[in-house]
């Protein structure tokens, strides 16, 4: 059953007298009470250097400048890491930086970030220095072997910091201890832009570009990259980082941006004049990450990298079928899951407060996908798990995808099952929402009653109900195609600053199956107007159904293109029947 609860308004909308009164209630929805407060243009951005360690980078790596030492960039294999390690690559060849090149790890191989075994590889090929983008801030081991070799570290991270920091010789990351930096919801893509903007203006303050014959570089023109990994990383759209994603998304529309985002929109049938951040999220992001969950994350940078609009489309290529694949292996995965989980339902009577799930032959690039979907399903934290590597004691470690639900910060939670349970978590790290873990195969079990038990302290029986959250009806004459356009200019939307969602009741008119799995309505509404919606991911077990002919509708706005024309289509998001 929809639990519906509608953003509740209890204040003066007169700081928003510009927009329209739908508007302005769905900004006051979102804690925006003044016009000013929506800041678009990129001189608002936060203040560089009240971002700890990047004086310290930047004279670092004017040092490294001048003497065109060579740079191994170290990224992730997600969208994040993948803009990211593109963004600096891209960003120090400009500044005039001539040996820069990239390693990302293999997820299969090393794991997360910057491990003793990547180390060591980089110090075996020879380098200078090493960057770390979007990793880091956890690799202790890694960052003080790099060092033992005489290599100069410099760390760029957005993750939440251990108790102890790596001994770098300098660390950006606006989580870190005695950060002044505003915002701490950048993501690492953004943490690197902050590092190229900060050297740049290091570099003109002591006349750098003079000096040499370089010319300034405009950083701008890499903001693309910024606002697709800030998007498709699920960081809270703040203030600032809406800044990033609204520049980033303008470039787009003027067709500015990298080839390797015009050829993925192409050959998604998306039009990039008419790009949403959405996009970054349901269409950009998944294929590069495929990339990084199947195979290797180095195509997908290169398809970032390039120039070349005939090899991106190539590379583009290879990253859909990566992401079919990818799709492939989900849904099996995801079918084993819910089965799991619905038989412990059965045994016991009851669900867990956190739910783990396993099965030796899961794929490690999908279990983060997997955990999401059960998550959503069930609502309750749950955390995935795929087999990993065999010690040399024969016992297998195994490798978990951590999803959590609003009022439960998956990371303190793993801190305190580890704290109470030494010796159980052999590694862990990431955000509120979202982490990564390694237990032992043997210590599974008493893996899920410590995360169980620990989830249940942090949660009541009510926060395990499930609300959906809307902006309420919306009228008829606010259902145009105009109105939806207005929303979009309104944004960008995302995580932490939701996309406008209503909630209203609709005759059914008809409605059908598209794609196996999607269901498409014909709907009327009080006043007689007729509307096309699409449902993904329909609940097959309920629709279609030609019996029922009234649902409440929970839905966006959104303007279909198809065939040369465009029309207003409801983004339903779900539904109920109504007797």
């Amino acid at each position: 059953m929809l639990n519906i609860k509608r953003r509740d308004i209890n204040t003066d909308l007169t700081g928003l007298a510009e927009f329209h009164p739908i508007i302005q209630k769905i900004y006051a929805g979102r804690g925006i009470t003044k016009s000013e407060q929506i800041k678009r243009s990129a001189a608002d951005l936060l203040p560089v250097f009240t971002m700890k360690g990047i004086k310290t980078a930047a004279e670092v790596l004017t040092d490294v400048l001048n003497q065109q030492q060579r740079i191994t960039i170290v990224g992730d294999f997600d969208a994040d890491g993948a803009t990211s390690t593109a963004l600096m690559m891209l960003g120090l060849t400009k500044l005039g930086f001539k040996n820069v090149s990239f390693k990302v790890p293999n997820r299969f191989e090393y794991g997360y970030g910057l491990s003793v075994e990547l180390s060591q590889e980089i110090i075996n090929q020879g380098t200078d220095v090493i960057i770390t983008v979007d990793n880091g801030i956890s690799c202790l081991d890694g960052v003080a072997l790099a060092k033992q070799a005489g290599i100069k570290v410099i760390v760029t991270d957005h993750h939440l910091p251990g108790k102890q920091l790596p001994n770098a010789d300098a660390i950006i990351n606006p989580n870190q201890p005695e950060c002044e930096f505003a915002s701490k919801n950048l993501a690492g893509v953004g943490v690197a832009f902050y590092l190229l903007l900060g050297l740049r203006s290091h570099l003109r303050d002591i006349n750098w570009f003079e000096l040499n014959n370089v010319p300034q570089p405009n950083l701008a023109e890499f903001l693309d990259l910024v606002a697709l990994g800030t998007v498709a990383d699920v960081v809270p759209l703040d203030s600032n980082n809406r800044i990033l994603v609204h520049q980033g998304l303008a470039r787009i529309k003027k067709g500015v941006c990298r080839s390797g985002i015009k050829a993925i929109m192409q050959l998604s049938n998306k039009d990039a004049s008419k790009a949403k951040a959405s996009d970054f999220g349901f269409v950009i992001g998944p294929r590069l990450n495929a990339a990084g969950r199947l195979d290797d994350m180095a195509f997908g940078i290169r398809c970032l990298l390039t120039d070349n609009m005939g090899a991106a489309l190539n590379m583009a290529e290879d990253l859909n079928s990566l992401n079919n694949e990818r799709k492939e292996i989900e849904q099996g995965m995801r079918i084993e899951a819910e089965a799991a989980v619905n038989t412990i339902s059965i045994t016991s009577g009851n669900l867990p407060h956190g739910i783990c799930v396993y099965e030796e032959n899961w794929h490690q690039g999908v279990i983060g996908i997997v955990a999401g979907r059960v998550k959503d399903k069930f609502y309750r934290p749950t955390i995935a798990f795929a087999q990993g590597d065999c010690d040399a004691n024969g016992e297998y470690e195994l490798k978990g995808s951590a999803r959590s639900i609003q009022g439960v910060h998956i990371r303190d939670v793993l801190d305190q099952v580890s704290t109470q349970n030494p010796g159980l978590i052999l590694k862990f790290g990431g955000h509120a929402m979202a982490a990564g873990l390694s237990i032992k195969h043997v210590n599974l079990d008493k893996f899920k009653h410590a995360f169980d038990t620990v989830v249940q302290s942090h949660l009541s029986e009510e926060a395990l109900t499930q609300i959906t959250l809307t902006d309420g009806s919306l009228p008829s004459e606010c259902l145009t195609k105009e109105f939806s356009q207005q929303l979009d200019l309104a944004g960008p939307w995302g995580q932490a600053f939701a996309e406008p969602t209503f909630d209203d009741q609709f005759e059914i008119i008809n409605q059908r199956l598209v794609g196996a799995k999607h269901l498409k309505l014909v709907l009327t509404n009080s006043d007689g107007l007729v509307f096309d919606g699409i449902h993904f991911n329909a609940d097959l077990t309920v629709w279609p159904n030609p019996n029922i002919k009234h649902a409440h509708i929970v839905y966006q706005l959104d303007i279909n293109e198809f065939r040369g024309e465009s029309n207003l289509q409801l983004m339903i998001r779900d539904l109920e029947p109504v007797t």
